[in-house]
C-alpha cells in the first residue's frame, strides 16, 4: 500500500500546559513519513482517539501511572488505521489497527509497546473499536463487573457519565440488573442519561442544589464509579452504603493540577467500611479480546450505546480534546483524518 500524503504532519508538545490552555502547549509540525525499522509497522491514521487520562502525559508529575512524555515529544494517543508498511508476517499491510500512536497523519509503531491489535471489521461500525469495543468499553466492564463487584439489584453511581467509560459503565450496570444513577454537568446530558439510556436517575452536579439531590440516595450507593475525584468524591463519600465498593477510573478534577487533591472525608472510608480500589486499563489489556466478545454481544443487541463526536482534520486537535474538559461532549470523541 502506498501512503496518502508526502508529507507527515503531527502534533509536538513544547511545553506543559497551565491549566487547558492547550494552544500554546503544543506546535503542528511537519515532516518526512516515518519509515518503519524491522519489528515496527506503519500505520496511516483514520481516527485519532481523544481521552481525558492523556492529560497526565503533559504533565511533569512522576508520580503517575506512566513516565510524563518528555517536551519535544510526538503527542501520543490511540489511533485506528490501516497498515501500510511492514516486514512482519503477523500484521501485513492493509489490516485495519488499533494501537497506541502519535497525534499525526501516520504512526510508525511497535506492535508489543504500542498494545497493537488487528480488529474485526465485521462491526456494523469500525469506529466502536475506539469506544464501546475498545479500553473504554474494557475499563468500563472490569470496573463494575470485578473492582466493583457489582451484583444484580445494586444501586450503582457512576461519574462523568456522559463521558465514553462513565456511560459504558453505568449501561453495563444496567444491563446487570442495576439502579444506575449517572452524575454529569447540566439538564441537556442529564436528559440524555434519563431518556436516550433509560438510566433510573440523573443528578446534575453543576446544580446548586447538588447536595439534596444527592440526599435522595443517601446511605444506599453501594458502587461508586468514579471519573473525576476532587470535591465531587467528598459529596458522595458521605451517602456510601456501608461496605460500598468505589471503583477510581479517573480523575478529571486533578488532571490539571500540580496538587493531588485529599478526600476531606475520609473518615467516613472507616465509617461506612468501604473499599476503593484503582483502576489502569493496561493492566488487563491481555484479557480484552474476551470483553470484548462481552461488549460486542451487548452491542449488537443494541444494550449499548455510544454516541461518536467526530471532528474532521488533524488541525482541529486541540479544539475537540478541550471539549472532554469544558463538558462539550456526549460519547467518545473522535478526530477523523484523511479523505
Amino acid at each position: 500500500m502506498t501512503p496518502r500524503a508526502d508529507r507527515n504532519r503531527f502534533w509536538r508538545l513544547i511545553r506543559h500546559p497551565q491549566g487547558n490552555a492547550f494552544a500554546s502547549a503544543f506546535a503542528l509540525e511537519s515532516g518526512a513519513i516515518p519509515t518503519p525499522a524491522a519489528n515496527e509497522v506503519l500505520i496511516a491514521n483514520d481516527y485519532l482517539s481523544l481521552d481525558a487520562g492523556t492529560r497526565l502525559w503533559m504533565s511533569p508529575r512522576t508520580d503517575t501511572y506512566q513516565p510524563p512524555l518528555p517536551l519535544g515529544s510526538e503527542m501520543r494517543g490511540l489511533v485506528l488505521g490501516r497498515i501500510i508498511q511492514s516486514q512482519l508476517p503477523a500484521y501485513p499491510a492493509g489490516k485495519l489497527v488499533r494501537a497506541f500512536g502519535s497525534w499525526a497523519d501516520y504512526s510508525c509503531v511497535d506492535p508489543l509497546l504500542s498494545g497493537l491489535f488487528v480488529l474485526d471489521e465485521s462491526v456494523s461500525d469500525v469506529r466502536q473499536h475506539l469506544g464501546a469495543l475498545g479500553m473504554n468499553g474494557w475499563t468500563a466492564y472490569a470496573g463494575i463487573t470485578e473492582v466493583g463487584r457489582t451484583r444484580p439489584g445494586e444501586t450503582v453511581l457512576v461519574s462523568a457519565a456522559a463521558g465514553a467509560t462513565g456511560m459504558l459503565a453505568a449501561q453495563i450496570a444496567r444491563v446487570m440488573g442495576c439502579r444506575v444513577i449517572g452524575l454529569t454537568g447540566g439538564e441537556r446530558k442529564c436528559a440524555f442519561l434519563r431518556e436516550q439510556l433509560g438510566l433510573d436517575a440523573a443528578v446534575d452536579y453543576k446544580s446548586p442544589r447538588l447536595a439534596q439531590q444527592l440526599d435522595a440516595f443517601a446511605g444506599a450507593i453501594d458502587v461508586y464509579f468514579d471519573n473525576v475525584g476532587g470535591p465531587l468524591l467528598d459529596e458522595i463519600l458521605p451517602r456510601m452504603a456501608h461496605y460500598g465498593r468505589i471503583v477510581v477510573s479517573g480523575l478529571m478534577a486533578a488532571y490539571a493540577s500540580d496538587r493531588p487533591m485529599a478526600p476531606r472525608r475520609f473518615d467516613q472510608v472507616l465509617m461506612r467500611r468501604l473499599t476503593i480500589s484503582g483502576l489502569f486499563s493496561p493492566d488487563f489489556m491481555s484479557r480484552g479480546p474476551a470483553m470484548t466478545q462481552i461488549l460486542r454481544r451487548w452491542l449488537d443487541a443494541g444494550q449499548l450505546r455510544m454516541p461518536l463526536d467526530v471532528t474532521d482534520g488533524l488541525e482541529q486537535v486541540l479544539a475537540a480534546y478541550g471539549k472532554l474538559f469544558e463538558g462539550g461532549n456526549i460519547g467518545k470523541v473522535l478526530v477523523r483524518l484523511g479523505a
